[in-house]
């Protein structure tokens, strides 16, 4: 089935950011732990919940966000994004921030093939909530039954799952009926 639009998830599936996520939340436990919050036995996602429920998200955001920047100057192109590309119209959708998906998607000349670009932070919401994935959808004219998530994680899956969309994992995906 061809759709009439391609949605991807950033970070596994198109590039692989140079990112040391064990380095990210040990820095964010940091930034928590000088607020005075105790960030103890959880994880990276995690704490950037705790710090929406404790009014910190903005400086664990700044925080992650430095990372993921970093990460897309150094990152790795993946075999998808060589694909694009496509004759349909192309989004990503991203648990990553929105500047460190452009940054990443600038430094491998693909930015030019990939229209709405929704990261944690252009929406209300992050994986696997729905909402991004939406509101690409719309920003690209189509109906979320027209389109297809392709990803790398259970999350990426149940997002697609949410909000009415078709799910390929980036490892099994078949873009040459796509491009242009």
């Amino acid at each position: 089935m061809t759709h009439d639009a391609v949605i991807y998830d950033l970070d596994g599936t198109l590039v692989r950011l140079a990112v040391d996520w064990d380095a990210v939340a040990a820095d964010v436990s940091s930034v928590l732990r000088e607020r005075d919050v105790n960030p103890d036995g959880r994880g990276l996602w995690d704490m950037l919940q705790l710090s929406d429920e404790t009014g910190h998200r903005d400086a664990v955001e700044a925080a992650i966000t430095d990372y993921e920047r970093d990460g897309a100057r150094a990152s790795e192109v993946l075999p998808l994004a060589e694909g694009l590309p496509h004759g349909v119209p192309v989004g990503v959708c991203s648990l990553n921030a929105e500047v460190a998906c452009r940054l990443a998607l600038s430094v491998h000349d693909i930015d030019d093939h990939v229209g709405p670009v929704v990261g944690r932070d252009s929406v209300g919401s992050s994986k696997p909530d729905p909402e991004g994935l939406l509101v690409a959808a719309d920003e690209m004219g189509v109906a979320p039954a027209d389109a297809v998530f392709v990803g790398d994680s259970e999350s990426d899956r149940t997002a697609a799952r949410r909000a009415d969309m078709d799910f390929a994992w980036a490892s099994e995906f078949d873009q040459r009926r796509y491009r242009a």
